[in-house]
Order: C-alpha cells, then sequence, then structure tokens
C-alpha cells in the first residue's frame, strides 16, 4: 500500500475531486459521516482514517490509492509496461531513444514515489549510458539506483552493483571494478544469499577484469562457478552473456572450438531474444577467436560485421573497441597502412579515463607499425603512451609483452640501460600477475 499524503493534500483533493463531480458535502458524507466532517477534512484539519477515506474514494468513484496517495489507478502496472518497451527499444539498439523513455519513466515514477520503478528506470538510463559509451553517466545512474534500493537485500541491488563495476572496467578502472564485485560476492556467499541470477550477473561480469589483469586463474575459477549456477539461472539473456565471458577463458586456455562453440550459443539466445548490441559483440568476440586460431579470413569477416552492427546500433565505445581487434587482423593480413588509418580514426574515442584497455592494444599496434616502418620515435612515442595506459589501468595481462616490445626498441637503438629498465618492469609484471595482488578471493558459492 503507498505511503498517504499529509492531512492538507489529501483535505484540497477531497475538494477538488468533490467540486469536480458537483457534489455538495453532504452528498459526500452521507450516511456514515457529517457535512461538518467533511469540512474539517478538506480543511486539513483532520487525519482520515482508512475506512473514512474508502467511503470517501467510493463516492468520488476513485481508487483508495489514487485519493490517498494522488497516484492513478493502475499507474504502477502501466509504468511497468513502458519500461518493458524501453528496454525492447534498447535491446534493438537505439540506446539514445531508449534513454529518453527511460527518463520520462523516471520523472514518472519519481513524482508518484514509485521506488521500484524508478530503481529500473535508472538501471535502464545507465545500460543505455554504457551502450552510447557515456560512462560518467553511467556510473551516476546505477549509483542512483543503488542508494534507492538500499533498504533492499543484496540480491535486489546487484544489477546496480554490477552495472557500476562494468562503468568502471570500461573506463579502464580495472581494479576498483574488481573490488566492487568480489565484495558483492563475498557477502553473498558467506551470507547465504544464493541467489542464482544475482551470483551469476557478479561471476560473468568480473571475468573481463580478471583476464586483463593477468588473473587468469581466479578468471577460471568465476568462470566454473558461472557456468555450475547456469541451469539454475532464469533470465536467458544472462546465461548468454555469460556463455560470451565464459570464452575469454576458454581462449585463453587454448581451447578455441570450445570457445567458439560458447560463443556460438550466446550468439543464439541473444538472436532469439533480439538484442542486437549484444549480437554484434559476440560476432566481434568470434572474430578475436579466429584471429587467435589464425583463420584470418574468418575473423575479419566476423569483425566487420560486428563493426557494421555497432555502427547502426550507436555503440561508439564498443564499435571503436571492435575496431582495433579488426586493425589487428589487417596488419596481420599484411594491409599495415588499412589498419593504421583505422587506429587513427578510433583513437579520439578513447582516453585514459574512456576504453583505456583498448586505447593502449591501439597505440602497441601503431608502434608495431611504425617500427617495421623503421619509424623509431614514432614508435617510441606509442609504445609509452600505451605502457603509461596500462600502468594506469593495472592491466597486468598485457603489460610484461609491452615491456618486451619497447625494451626490445631501446636495446636495437643503443639505449642499453633504458632496455634493462624496461624489461625488469616486464618482469615485475610477469611475476606478480592478479592472482597474488588481489587479496583473498572472495567465498565460493556451496558446491
Amino acid at each position: 500500500m503507498p505511503e498517504r499524503d499529509g492531512p492538507e493534500v489529501v483535505g484540497r483533493r477531497v475538494q477538488r475531486l468533490r467540486a469536480e463531480r458537483g457534489m455538495t458535502q453532504r452528498q459526500l458524507a452521507e450516511p456514515a459521516y457529517t457535512p461538518a466532517y467533511i469540512s474539517t477534512l478538506e480543511a486539513g484539519r483532520v487525519r482520515a482514517s482508512d475506512d473514512a477515506l474508502r467511503h470517501i474514494a467510493d463516492r468520488l468513484g476513485v481508487t483508495y490509492d489514487e485519493l490517498a496517495s494522488g497516484r492513478p489507478a493502475g499507474l504502477a502496472t502501466a509504468l511497468r509496461l513502458r519500461l518493458t518497451e524501453a528496454e525492447r527499444v534498447l535491446a534493438d539498439g537505439r540506446a539514445e531513444e531508449a534513454g529518453e523513455r527511460y527518463a520520462a519513466l523516471l520523472a514518472e515514477a519519481a513524482e508518484h514515489g514509485l521506488v521500484p520503478e524508478q530503481a529500473a528506470a535508472l538501471l535502464g538510463l545507465g545500460e543505455s549510458a554504457l551502450e552510447t559509451g557515456e560512462l560518467g553517466s553511467a556510473r551516476g545512474h546505477f549509483e542512483q539506483a543503488e542508494e534507492l534500493l538500499s533498504g533492499e537485500t543484496l540480491p535486489v541491488r546487484v544489477p546496480a552493483v554490477r552495472g557500476r563495476a562494468v562503468a568502471h572496467y570500461l573506463a579502464g578502472e580495472l581494479r576498483y571494478a574488481v573490488y566492487l564485485l568480489e565484495t558483492a560476492l563475498d557477502e553473498l556467499n558467506r551470507g547465504g544469499l544464493h541467489d542464482p541470477d544475482a551470483l551469476l550477473h557478479l561471476y560473468t561480469a568480473v571475468i573481463g577484469p580478471y583476464m586483463d589483469m593477468g588473473a587468469h586463474a581466479r578468471a577460471a575459477q568465476a568462470a566454473e562457478f558461472a557456468l555450475a549456477l547456469a541451469p539454475r539461472a532464469a533470465d536467458p539473456a544472462l546465461i548468454a552473456r555469460m556463455h560470451r565471458s565464459v570464452a575469454r577463458t576458454l581462449l585463453a586456455e587454448g581451447r578455441h572450438a570450445e570457445a567458439d562453440a560458447s560463443l556460438a550459443k550466446a550468439a543464439g539466445l541473444y538472436r532469439q531474444l533480439r538484442l542486437r548490441t549484444e549480437l554484434a559483440n559476440c560476432h566481434w568476440m568470434r572474430g578475436y577467436v579466429h584471429a587467435q586460431a589464425g583463420e584470418l579470413d574468418r575473423a575479419e569477416r566476423e569483425l566487420r560485421q560486428a563493426l557494421e552492427m555497432l555502427a547502426e546500433t550507436r555503440a561508439a565505445l564498443y564499435r571503436s573497441q571492435a575496431a582495433v581487434e579488426l586493425a589487428d587482423v589487417l596488419h596481420r593480413r599484411g594491409r599495415p597502412t588499412e589498419a593504421a588509418a583505422l587506429l587513427d580514426g578510433v583513437l579520439g574515442d578513447f582516453s585514459s579515463e574512456r576504453g583505456a584497455v583498448h586505447a593502449a592494444a591501439a597505440h602497441r599496434l601503431l608502434g608495431i607499425i611504425a617500427e617495421d616502418a623503421e619509424e623509431t620515435d614514432a614508435a617510441e612515442e606509442h609504445y609509452v603512451r600505451a605502457l603509461s595506459l596500462l600502468e594506469r589501468a593495472g592491466a597486468a595481462g598485457d603489460l610484461a609483452d609491452l615491456c618486451r616490445l619497447l625494451g626490445d626498441l631501446l636495446r636495437r637503438t643503443g639505449r642499453t640501460e633504458a632496455a634493462l629498465d624496461a624489461y625488469r618492469t616486464g618482469l615485475g609484471h610477469r611475476t606478480t600477475p592478479g592472482t597474488t595482488t588481489l587479496g583473498p578471493a572472495p567465498a565460493a558459492p556451496p558446491f
């Protein structure tokens, strides 16, 4: 039951509704109450009992909730239906339109004090902002949703926690993203709150940051837990996302066929659900799998399809990230000029706070292309910029290889001491993988 408004607000509402219907105070009061009671109530000098409000609502032809709170009958249901429509617009890749719908729904839900609908609208705004690459806005929306739901149990708050962590991850703040996700996992598992969907949200989201930090063992364990939870989860979109994330761990273990099969499952679910951006990301990931297996022609086809779909959905940040993967394939196919042009075209979409890991990958590849063209100064500049981005993000998984590239370049140009420093930096990251620098692993689920 919604919270009642104060006596003065309810009184004015009763007076307005009575006047609209052309009723006298006596007609409204009889047979259970007196005109004087109605007059006192309309003046806001008495708090009507629930029974009195139900009598008055019946006489006025409105619901009790509408009279007590000003909330139109069926408003919550209507908002839920519109939230579903906005979700469908977002799934179709129209993130900007979805954001506008969610903003209107948020304002309406806030006006009538509908907290669950407000939180759902904020989550939708956050997901829309993630898709358009507005990471600061996304974080703000997820934080507001979490604050609104602060009185709820952790499983209810998990989508907001997961969204906030993803925003930090995409911004290159890997360690903080892992902290948010591991803290929630630990609380869920230690507290016995073994909600399958909530746990699957968190395990699926933490795989990417683990992999980029070089914490492959912990990523593999998260994937194992996610696969065990999947049969108990109810949300097919969440299961599809899980298959897409698990593919990264399979690929890291050299299990290319299994990774491709996992992505095929995800793509099938996304097609059924008509989730265009997620399906595009599946093509992107399958392109990466083919590239790792040396099937560069197939990789290029998948990545170009991903880029085309992401351009249609205006998922700018994801499109730029996929473009970096395509540039790598083009370079490996002997087309460095085309690869460099593609990278130059998307580098402006990145920064140290937005897609830092892929920005580093772009600079790394531009450095290799420049070095191949004997443009030593340009190559060194790109390697140094990539190193700075990866160190800031804590992406130990790629730092060691980059330090080797930089060290080799410095050694070839006669700067032996600087080369040794670069090699030592790389060895330091090799000897401190993410599994030993993240602290104790979160409590495991009970299986």
